[in-house]
């Protein structure tokens, strides 16, 4: 088969497309053929070594996909060869077929475009266990969403929507805000333009917001502490500005803010419970049209290094998809 192959940790650049033995079919574990399959900024850590899992070398990147079932292991009973599933890896999902372990995989409604559904595990599976079961948003509040045009921030605006918040999205530019504003987003600030915390204070009539979705981190969660409520919440979900920030205990203090940690990965080991409950809702959601996963961009296999310098180059909104 063929699949995308780091040979080295460093650059995006020097990624290749090689023919390489298909993965053995292991015990409890779903073999499929990709489809689709959708690109992260976490792919992006991952190629540069800088990501929570290290992959020894060479590996295929690719952390979501959807496609077919070719084969099950004896006893897996979660689906059946034939059927149309999307599926979550910690990497490998950028080749012609992938193994995965039968937890990890979901078989989609009937009709579910397959690009689209790969654009769904990580980042709508982010926003949805991260706002409703971790960061506990009610209908009501007033959520603030950073990097709203990107990948996992669209996905949230769609997801605190239909919780029923009132959502601020927060991007780079006119062009990338008229993104969030078509999911439903009720305030849009442009990061480039416009001051984040002075903004969100007009727009909530001084009294700030409720929720914080923060894939970004930098400057953005420096303004966030400044405009969420006493006894709102912070969810730290990346440093897509390439900060880290130091965060003030003493402001946490003060305005009893809780900062939830958020490493949405983490819960397929954790709390399955609780990431089979989020996908449930997600691919119900799905079936009845509540959600539209937005593409902008489809890349062939072939075209990795373009797909990779489109999303680092902050050109694509919402996601990015490989078709193998």
């Amino acid at each position: 088969m063929r699949a995308v192959l780091c040979r080295a940790l460093g650059d995006a650049a020097d990624l290749t497309v090689a023919d390489v033995d298909p993965p053995p079919l292991g015990d409890g574990s779903v073999r499929i053929q990709v489809r689709a399959a959708g690109l992260n900024f976490a792919d992006t850590l991952l190629v540069a070594g800088t990501y929570q899992v290290k992959p020894p070398l060479p590996f295929s990147p690719g952390l979501e996909l959807a496609g077919e079932v070719l084969e099950c292991a004896p006893g897996v009973t979660r689906c059946r060869p034939g059927d149309r599933v999307m599926a979550v890896v910690d990497y490998g999902a950028f080749a012609e077929q992938a193994v995965v372990p039968e937890s990890q995989v979901y078989v989609l409604p009937d009709g579910m475009d397959l690009v689209a559904a790969a654009a769904v595990p990580v980042a709508y599976g982010t926003s949805h266990l991260g706002l409703k079961l971790k960061a506990g948003l009610k209908p009501g509040e007033t959520l603030l969403v950073h990097g709203a045009a990107g990948g996992v921030g669209l996905t949230a605006v769609e997801v605190g929507k239909h919780l029923g918040a009132t959502v601020i999205a927060t991007a780079g530019g006119a062009d990338k805000l008229k993104v969030p504003a078509e999911y439903g987003a009720d305030h849009l600030i442009d990061y480039r333009a416009e001051d984040i915390r002075e903004r969100v204070l007009a727009i909530t009539d001084g009294r700030g917001v409720d929720v914080v979705y923060d894939p970004v981190g930098g400057s953005a969660f420096d303004a966030s502490l400044r405009c969420t409520v006493p006894g709102g919440r912070i969810l730290i979900v990346g440093f897509a500005s390439g900060t880290v920030p130091q965060i003030p205990a003493n402001i946490l203090l003060v305005k009893n803010i809780t900062a939830i940690g958020y490493y949405w990965g983490l819960h397929r080991r954790i709390a399955p419970d609780l990431m089979a409950e989020s996908f449930g809702e997600l691919l119900a959601w799905c079936a009845d049209g509540t959600i539209k996963p937005h593409v902008s961009h489809v890349f062939p296999l072939d075209d990795v290094v373009a797909a990779f310098d489109t999303l680092r180059g902050r050109k694509s909104t919402g996601k990015v998809v490989l078709t193998p």
